[in-house]
């Protein structure tokens, strides 16, 4: 998930001044407020947010000033300390990369308001770092308030109302009630937070206070029948505006490179050595808090002992290692993670191991750091075999944060983990499959607050970074025994979350965990390639896309760079005005494969371009990728795979990705044919059919749709002579298309647009194919209708299994956004339920292939396909328990079904 900081940098100004001692530099300037903004950006800064923004209020008047000319009359002028910082502090921030927002005519409380609402409607998660109570009114799912000299922090209705007793759509009208002094905004006199807040509970509004203020009894009563008349204005002065028309837009403020040497004059002539000390490359400034100092604000009701300071070992004797071998041999459970010199496990060396076995106390063992003056560490193999009966017995539970990733590297220098008990990126995956960020740092700060010392902090960033094998091992202790220290910590506050809901323990317990040393063995055996088949691949795309390049000049009429985005757009709108029938989010013709389709049968260019595309992109990511990719150590290509990678559960890869090799194109195919089988050997690959669909069936439970799958009839075949009355030998291929994608398309939400869209036909006529198809299955209707009633009453949908997937817009944002999450309400159960079936399938059948290594691997899973190396006399046997177990994974209302094949490369096996 994208993040938006936006830094409310009037707001800050003020606090850090009236917070801070007044300090000065050496030739007596002011700088207390403005070393409280350094500190605080600098901290932003290393929170690495996509976007953010550091926003002040312009000069002169603003709309609040002619709605009310007493607002802010009573201000004092800015004390002339705090006027001589303003100039520099936007030095800093300009020096640091911030873009600075200024709009004239409103205040910059408005203008946050407005990139708030913005960012989260766009799926942003947005912070607003502020101290100004009134921003309390735009808390709501993805947005969230932090004030960071404090470290409180309100994301929810709940924080909201406990800090301030009414909900956040209640908080401009008790602002309106209670008045505020600063800003002179006329309330009802006497009326503090508590009467405000007691007048709200009861009545609900604004409007519901002055509708009954009749019944208000004494002095306070009174005193609000007079105030009566400008409660009203009161309420629009304290309202944030949300709508301001601004040149910018979330996805626009991305922090720029700082500059470096600007920053260094600033810093140093105004006295902040720590900071001066961080940009010339100096120890590690934040190595102390994040090795030890308590965070500026733990989750509420935290056992202390998971949020507080750290103390971490280097072991650097034989003695010290046995000490902590003892300490493992003592322990029910410890943590572990190792670093090494490469991102690639199938490729990378170990530099070291960190342990754990109680929060806050962690250990770490260098191995191979080999820097000039590096002291002498302890033998890699003997550390390895101390080690080794530990990590290897299955009794001994062991944990980490994405381990699949150390099992692989411990396993190429000899060490087979078993007994991995526990992993908390699944158990966070598993409590929570929406949020986009499961990686130990985000965890950390969400669920311990603790800023947990960065990679990139001990080895630098870009050109300029550093193998983990050169970083200094102080500093490689401070960061690795944290991984370690806090893993455990992690484990302690999710486990039990997990543990609380029946559907999500066994999720996590017989589906994820099981899988995950599944995944290392399929990623370990990896699959082979026919480099020279890629080399023919990849000439003959050339050939191609150089006659689609041929074909756009001739169509275009001129010569244009067909890859750039900017030059097609001036070609297709400005000079053949073909319509832009799809926008970019700043409103600009959009040329994305959408946008080309949706003009592709008004002019040849486009659907010209789009073939170029498609040829590109095959030869770049796999023709011209996969022999680059092969591991030299093994000879064969090593995907990986991401079990936190979709909401729905469904696995994902990468490097290379093969979910996303095209199977309904040629090309696609024949890509397929460049993996292949060693002499003897054969592919064989089983795919579940039509499994969505039977899915489908189960949970509607229709009686027509259950029908056609136990009779074991062509579905599609069958839903055509249900929709347009026919026998099934009348149905045409047309009317089975049709049936096909009506069947499809409702499980993700098509409406009659995308129908008709899809076949070629009018809005009117898919309209009635949707409604006849109903009036045959209303069973499906019913779930569908059923499904989205209970997402809107839960907030989440689940599985079969009791996967949940949360819809954060089922009940609020706008109507778009409350229609993409029904259309995922009715999706997800139905794809996440096909994704804990072939998971279930992929644990059953690694038990069984383990007794029979020498003979068969699973070597690949793409979506709901499983792929297999075998020897050719061992083919059948292999089928035969393959195919059993798929079939045995889940227990439906209707059959499971699994296609399979054989042969020498993947295409003819598929």
């Amino acid at each position: 998930m994208k993040r938006l900081i936006l830094i409310d940098g009037s707001s800050y100004l003020y606090r850090a001044f009236h917070a801070l001692p007044p300090l000065t530099n050496a030739d007596g300037e002011p700088t207390g407020a403005l070393f409280g903004i350094v500190n605080m950006l600098r901290a932003t800064i290393k929170e690495a947010p996509d976007f953010a923004a550091f926003v002040v209020d312009a000069p002169g008047r603003t709309f609040r000033d002619d709605l009310y000319d007493q607002y802010k009359a009573n201000r004092p002028p800015m004390p002339d300390d705090l006027r001589a910082q303003v100039e520099p502090m936007c030095a800093i921030v300009e020096a640091l990369g911030f873009p600075i927002l200024r709009v004239a005519g409103v205040e910059a409380d408005d203008v946050i308001g407005t990139l708030a609402l913005q960012g989260s409607e766009a799926g942003i998660d947005v912070t607003i770092s502020t101290g100004d109570k009134d921003f309390a009114q735009l808390v709501r799912p993805r947005v969230t308030l932090v004030n960071t000299m404090s470290g409180s922090r309100m994301d929810s209705d709940a924080a909201v109302l406990d800090k301030f007793g009414v909900r956040p759509d209640q908080i401009v009208d008790m602002l309106a009630l209670m008045g505020d002094s600063i800003d002179n905004i006329p309330g009802v006199p006497k009326c503090g937070p508590k009467t405000a807040a007691k007048w709200l509970a009861e009545y609900e509004s604004l409007d519901g206070v002055i509708a009954n203020a009749a019944n208000i009894k004494g002095k306070i009563g009174d005193n609000l029948r007079e105030a009566l008349p400008q409660l009203p204005l009161s309420r629009e002065l304290a309202t944030i505006k949300t709508d301001v028309a601004l040149d910018c837009m979330p996805e626009t403020l991305v922090l720029r490179p700082r500059d470096a040497d600007a920053l260094r004059g600033l810093y140093a002539r105004y006295g902040f050595t720590q900071a001066l000390k961080e940009l010339d490359g100096g120890v590690l400034e934040s190595a102390p808090a994040a090795a030890g100092s308590a965070p500026a604000q733990a989750p509420a009701a935290l056992d202390p002992a998971l949020a507080g300071p750290g103390e971490y070992e280097t072991v650097m004797t034989q003695a010290t290692l046995d000490d902590w071998i003892a300490k493992l041999q003592a322990a029910d459970e410890f943590a572990f993670d190792t670093e090494t010199d490469a991102l690639d496990a199938m490729r990378s060396n170990l530099v070291g191991i960190s342990l754990s076995v109680e929060s806050g106390r962690a250990a770490y063992i260098p191995l191979a750091h080999d820097y000039p003056g590096a002291p002498a560490q302890l033998d890699r193999a003997l550390v390895l075999d101390a080690l080794r009966p530990l990590l290897a017995d299955p009794a001994k539970r062991k944990l980490g944060q994405h381990g699949k990733y150390d099992i692989h590297v411990l396993r190429r220098h000899g060490v087979e983990v078993q007994g991995y008990a526990d992993d908390t990126l699944l158990e966070s995956f598993v409590l929570d499959a929406g949020i986009a960020r499961h990686d130990m740092d985000a965890l950390a700060k969400r669920h311990l607050g603790i800023d947990t010392i960065t990679f990139e902090q001990v080895a630098g960033k870009g050109a300029k970074q550093i193998s983990f094998a050169q970083v200094a091992i102080d500093d490689a202790t401070k960061y690795a025994a944290e991984d370690a220290d806090i893993t455990l910590r992690l484990h302690r506050v999710l486990k039990p979350r997990v543990e609380a809901d029946a559907g999500l323990s066994r999720v996590y317990g017989e589906i994820e965990m099981p899988l995950v040393p599944v995944l290392a063995r399929i990623e370990a055996n990896g699959v082979r390639v026919d480099v020279e088949e890629l080399r023919r691949q990849s000439a003959d795309l050339s050939r191609r896309m150089l006659a689609a390049q041929q074909k756009a000049t001739e169509l275009a009429g001129r010569t244009f760079n067909l890859d750039s985005p900017k030059q097609l757009g001036a070609l297709l709108f400005d000079e053949l005005k073909l319509p832009a029938a799809v926008k970019t989010p700043k409103g600009q013709p959009s040329t994305n494969e959408e946008a080309l389709e949706a003009i592709a049968d008004q002019h040849e260019l486009p659907r010209v371009i789009l073939e170029y595309r498609g040829l590109t992109k095959l030869r770049s990511t796999y023709t011209d990728k996969l022999p680059e990719m092969i591991n030299a150590d093994t000879g064969r290509v090593h995907t990986s795979y991401h079990q936190a990678g979709a909401a729905t559960g469904r696995l994902s890869s990468s490097d290379p990705n093969l979910q996303n090799i095209p199977i309904r194109t040629d090309d696609g195919r024949r890509i397929r044919r460049a993996f292949v089988a060693p002499e003897g050997r054969r592919l064989v690959a089983c795919d579940y059919s039509q499994i969505e669909l039977r899915i489908m069936a189960h949970l509607s439970e229709d009686p027509g749709l259950v029908r056609a799958f136990e009779s074991g009839t062509d579905v599609h075949r069958a839903t055509a002579a249900e929709v347009f009355g026919r026998t099934l030998d009348e149905v045409t291929q047309n009317e089975r298309r049709a049936a096909k994608a009506i069947n499809f398309g409702l499980m993700y939400g098509m409406s009659a647009f995308g129908l008709a869209r899809n076949l070629g036909i009018g809005r009117g006529e898919a309209q009635d194919y949707i409604a006849l198809y109903f009036s045959r299955y209303p069973g499906v209707r019913d779930f569908m209708e059923r499904t989205r009633q209970q997402a809107r009453e839960r907030g989440y949908v689940e599985t079969v299994f009791g996967r949940r997937l949360t819809l954060d817009f089922i009940q609020k944002g706008n109507a778009s956004q409350r229609a993409g999450a029904e259309r995922a309400a009715i999706n997800a159960p139905m794809q996440g339920t096909a994704a804990d079936i072939i998971k279930r399938a992929m644990v059953s059948i690694d038990g069984w292939i383990a007794g029979h290594a020498d003979r068969a691997k699973m070597i690949l899973q793409v979506h709901d396909e499983l792929v297999f190396e075998a020897d050719t006399g061992f083919v059948d046997t292999l089928l035969e328990e393959v195919v059993q177990r798929m079939i045995g994974a889940a227990e439906l209302r209707v059959p499971l079904v699994v296609d399979s094949g054989v042969g020498v490369n993947w295409d003819e096996a598929h």
